[in-house]
């Protein structure tokens, strides 16, 4: 799938659902990072925008990026109109072709699974090296699908959290894998339905 075909691709999802006023942030996001002191972060697939909103307002300067111009233009109006806009940098980008510039301390790709060509290993290698000493990133991918998702083949297998990272190939003199583990949770959809589903997280720390 072209990118051109992967932008009309994630634009149509987004722009079927409604622009939310008060997106949520994932639960493996506020469970990581509450407690941690504020820097730069960076949002990969920043989606309806709940992850890049509930950083801002713990005071993280935060760049949101996402392939769909569609969620970069909501995030957009959502922060300005919470009074968030000079936290928030939303930036339409393609991981597939290349990685966002800059140095941060928290890089989180919740969900950065797609149907379209993405070289995920490649992308979430660039993240680590994207990391400051002391940085943190956090990788969070379906263990399951929930009954909403676009993600439907009933022979899907979705990789452990120990092959992301085996796949990722980080040195570990430089990088410590602080959890690998694939925890439960209810989660509800857009519709307001709700399901058990499994994450598979990965929370990869740079040391040196």
């Amino acid at each position: 799938m072209s990118t051109t075909d992967a932008v009309a691709f994630w634009d149509g999802v987004h722009a079927a659902r409604p622009a939310a006023g008060h997106p949520r942030p994932n639960a493996r996001l506020t469970e990581t990072v509450t407690g941690l002191p504020p820097g730069d972060a960076l949002d990969l697939g920043c989606g309806a925008g709940g992850d890049a909103m509930w950083l801002a307002d713990q005071g993280w300067q935060v760049t949101a990026v996402d392939i769909s111009a569609v969620a970069v233009e909501r995030l957009a109006t959502l922060a300005r109109a919470h009074g968030l806009a000079e936290r928030v940098t939303t930036v339409p980008y393609d991981v597939h072709e290349s990685f966002p510039p800059g140095a941060f301390d928290l890089i989180c790709a919740h969900y950065l699974q797609s149907p379209c060509d993405l070289d995920r290993a490649t992308a979430l290698r660039a993240a680590a090296h994207a990391l400051r000493p002391g940085g943190r990133l956090l990788v969070v991918d379906h263990g399951s699908a929930a009954p909403w998702s676009w993600q439907q083949e009933p022979d899907t297998r979705y990789p452990s959290s120990q092959e992301v990272a085996a796949g990722i190939g980080l040195a570990p003199e430089t990088w410590t894998i602080e959890r690998a583990d694939a925890p439960r949770r209810i989660a509800t959809g857009p519709d307001g339905r709700t399901a058990e589903v499994t994450d598979h997280v990965l929370l990869v720390r740079r040391t040196a």
